[in-house]
């Protein structure tokens, strides 16, 4: 076990901003990809991220910018994704630098559309990274509340509960309390669900349902992630914990979620580009809502939510008659 492990954030959206302003209140020193060298020299100067979480101030004195990927996965022992899942793999097409020996930690809540895989599974299979070496950040905990010092709670899951400890105290400040776990599959698919649950909370609220329906549809999403997640991998795990039902609950309800303000345009008439161009951020559950569908046409779990939203987002159908058809099947 390393005893002072050098860390790496790669990303530069908002949650990648949050992890780095979280890890400069404990380390002095990190090393923060981006592609965007305008970003870049942006912090450099002015010492915040130009286009997520302006509000950050950072000490650039603490801060390794670099728009190489591969300087930051040799300078580090412990590597933080944080990036769509989407763009996951075009990012990793560009590494030469080696991945063994290096602890991994995915705060990415998608699955990666090359191998219809979750983050943690994408690097076991692909890259050979074994399961104790690979880690989840999960919530409930939203980028822009980190930003504005609010209290939030993080979830650190990995096989090897020491290499958890060492990220969950790398993290935590009087602001961010982090606990740790060892569902690592069980989190991170719940982290991808959880924004599926959202898009149609979202729907929902665009289409005029209101709270009365929002909190059925809700409890019904967490009973059905259970469902789904059991059928994934089957552990013993308490599916109300915050990793799973406060993290859907936030995402379903929050203001700063994308995935509920994605599913909202599409519940007032939105197509799904014009959505996507409007909020012109990646909403992860998207995404998600079509790996979820194709996997569980294999593991057969009875996803009524889920196969709403692909319905709507990937066939086509109407929403407000699929929704009318969905009341019927929650209870």
């Amino acid at each position: 076990m390393i005893e002072n492990p050098k860390f790496a954030v790669i990303g530069g959206g908002s949650w990648a901003t949050a992890i780095a302003k979280m890890l400069c209140v404990n380390l002095s020193e990190i090393t923060w990809y981006m592609r965007n060298t305008d970003a870049i020299d942006h912090i450099k100067t002015q010492h915040h991220n130009p286009n997520y979480l302006s509000s950050v101030e950072f000490n650039i004195e603490k801060l390794i910018l670099t728009n190489d990927i591969n300087q930051a996965i040799d300078y580090a022992d412990y590597v933080i994704f944080a990036i769509p899942s989407a763009f996951l793999g075009g990012e990793l097409e560009k590494l030469t630098a080696s991945l063994k020996d290096k602890v991994i930690f995915s705060a990415i809540k998608g699955i990666v559309p090359e191998t219809s895989l979750i983050v943690g599974e994408h690097f076991h299979e692909k890259y050979n990274i074994p399961y104790e070496n690979i880690g989840v950040i999960t919530g409930p905990c939203h980028a822009e509340e980190v930003a504005l010092e609010r209290l939030s709670y993080l979830t650190i899951a990995c096989g090897d509960a020491e290499k958890a400890k060492i990220v969950a105290k790398c993290l935590s400040s009087n602001y961010i309390k982090a606990k740790i776990s060892d569902d690592i599959i069980g989190t991170e698919y719940a982290a991808m669900l959880k924004n599926i649950y959202a898009i149609a909370a979202g729907m929902a609220h665009g289409l005029g349902y209101g709270d009365n329906f929002q909190s059925v549809l809700m409890s019904n999403g967490i009973r059905e992630m259970k469902k789904f997640i059991r059928k994934v991998h089957k552990m013993k795990r308490n599916i109300n914990n915050s990793a799973y039902l406060g993290d859907l609950l936030v995402t379903g309800y929050s203001v700063f979620s994308r995935n509920r303000m994605f599913g909202n345009m599409i519940g007032k008439g939105y197509t799904v580009k014009s959505a996507m161009m409007e909020m012109s951020m990646v909403a992860e559950g998207y995404y998600a809502t079509k790996s979820a569908w194709e996997l569980n046409q294999n593991y057969g779990a009875n996803t009524p939510i889920i196969d709403a939203v692909y319905s709507i987002l990937y066939e086509g159908k109407e929403a407000k008659k699929v929704f009318k058809k969905l009341t019927d099947k929650l209870d």
